[in-house]
């Protein structure tokens, strides 16, 4: 008991290193990479539409394409990052999205662009069940919220910085190439600033090499005393290989659908709302669309670099309820009033842009402290593949929303959607700001 206690304190008084730093500078750049690529199909499909005579299913597939790979990079590889340790995969993944991302270049047939954006969404998918695990179990508890939920601030860097370059220089076809093919000069960097990063010592610990685990926690992480940091037994053999099914097993159940229905409920009207944005404008008759949409990408980065204070100050428990609170307010004011004035409407359409942007930074700090060392990968992966199926489907039904029911009920089901996050959050969601899980808090 005493050991456990002593751990627990130095961990908490563990102090931020270069180190700690340049984890969280490499894991930054692959949520940047992912919004810029992201950002910038999007700012880009008109002008493919017409030099490469794209029919509507390839435009459809084009800007579904990353999110396709997300999916199943998210779903494989968490898996297998639980099984042969995080530092392989943090670090080849982005071999693959550096070469597909300049690679774009010379992709001048839809199915060949299309092909190396599911490559892309592949290695970014890896990094999202990776990067956040590995950063989790190398981070300070006391500052794992504020540099978790980074990691959205700068997925929304590259998503605005995407969407200004797309919209101020002139695109045509050769740019266009040019301004996906840029993808890969961000990769570059991160994949040069990964190599060396070890493996994590929590997850070396939890399979019996204990000792390497103490040498890199000595050398990496600065602790003085290593041999307290392992007080809690580990195993004398490897765990087995985690399984999906696990996920599920007693005592894990409620965390794992707590994290795939408030993921889910998140983003769902998130990417269907940004996806979709200048429809929402054109359909509320806001006649000057240009400037309010850099009033909203403001809001995008204000709430997001905002939002990172009260996930450290309230918790992760009531900052979640919360803003699901806020958010289908909004939007339920929204859907209510929908035959108002533009004007009117852009209020509660500008709070639920800078709630939903701090909102989000929720996302890459609960999945990773849902899960114990065995179970992290798969089920940060599994958590973020079930979120990719949701954001496919709000920006698939949408626009087909918006042109039958109106923007009204569109707003009012999405609404919904949000009040079914609420009612999740407040029956299942834990706090777990003070420690990843019960079982296995072992630095």
């Amino acid at each position: 008991m005493g050991a456990n206690v002593q751990v627990k304190t130095a961990h908490t008084d563990e102090p931020l290193t270069k180190f700690h730093l340049r984890v969280t500078a490499t894991t930054f750049g692959a949520n940047f990479s992912d919004g810029y690529a992201l950002g910038i199909i999007g700012a880009l499909l008109p002008t493919l539409t017409t030099t490469m005579n794209l029919s509507g299913a390839w435009e459809g597939l084009l800007g579904a394409s990353a999110l396709i790979g997300l999916f199943f990079g998210s779903m494989l590889l968490g898996r297998v990052a639980d099984g042969i340790g995080r530092q392989k995969l943090y670090l080849y993944n982005f071999v693959l999205i550096t070469v597909a991302s300049a690679a774009q270049l010379w992709a001048h047939t839809p199915l060949t662009l299309f092909l190396l954006r599911l490559l892309i969404g592949f290695g970014l998918g890896a990094d999202y069940a990776v990067g956040p695990t590995l950063l989790a179990e190398f981070a300070p508890r006391r500052l794992r919220g504020l540099l978790l939920g980074s990691l959205t601030v700068l997925w929304t860097v590259g998503y605005v910085v995407a969407n200004i370059l797309g919209s101020y220089i002139s695109i045509d076809d050769t740019s266009a190439h040019w301004l996906l093919a840029s993808g890969a000069l961000p990769a570059a960097l991160v994949l040069l600033l990964r190599i060396g990063i070890p493996e994590s010592p929590s997850w070396l610990a939890s399979h019996g090499r204990v000792d390497e685990a103490r040498l890199i926690r000595r050398r990496y992480l600065g602790q003085a005393d290593p041999g307290t940091a392992d007080a809690n037994p580990v195993p004398a053999e490897p765990p087995p290989a985690a399984r999906y099914r696990d996920l599920f097993s007693p005592g894990q159940a409620k965390r794992t659908w707590f994290g795939v229905l408030f993921f889910s409920a998140q983003v769902l009207p998130y990417f269907a709302i940004y996806t979709f944005m200048s429809q929402i404008l054109e359909t509320i008759h806001i006649s000057d669309a240009n400037t309010q949409n850099l009033v909203l990408n403001l809001a995008l980065l204000l709430g997001g670099v905002i939002g990172l204070w009260p996930i450290q100050r309230m918790g992760r428990r009531p900052f979640t309820i919360v803003t699901f609170v806020i958010l289908t307010a909004c939007l339920g004011l929204m859907a209510i009033f929908a035959d108002a004035s533009g004007w009117v409407l852009m209020v509660p359409f500008v709070i639920y842009t800078f709630v939903m942007s701090g909102a989000s930074n929720i996302t890459q700090v609960y999945p990773p402290e849902l899960f114990p060392t065995a179970l992290r990968g798969t089920g940060v992966g599994f958590l973020n593949a079930a979120s990719r199926v949701a954001s496919a489907v709000g920006t698939f039904v949408l626009p087909v929303s918006l042109s039958t029911i109106g923007m009204g009920w569109s707003m009012g089901w999405m609404a919904a959607v949000l009040l079914l996050g609420t009612i999740v959050s407040v029956a299942w969601a834990p706090e777990t700001r003070n420690t990843l899980t019960g079982d296995d808090w072992q630095h």
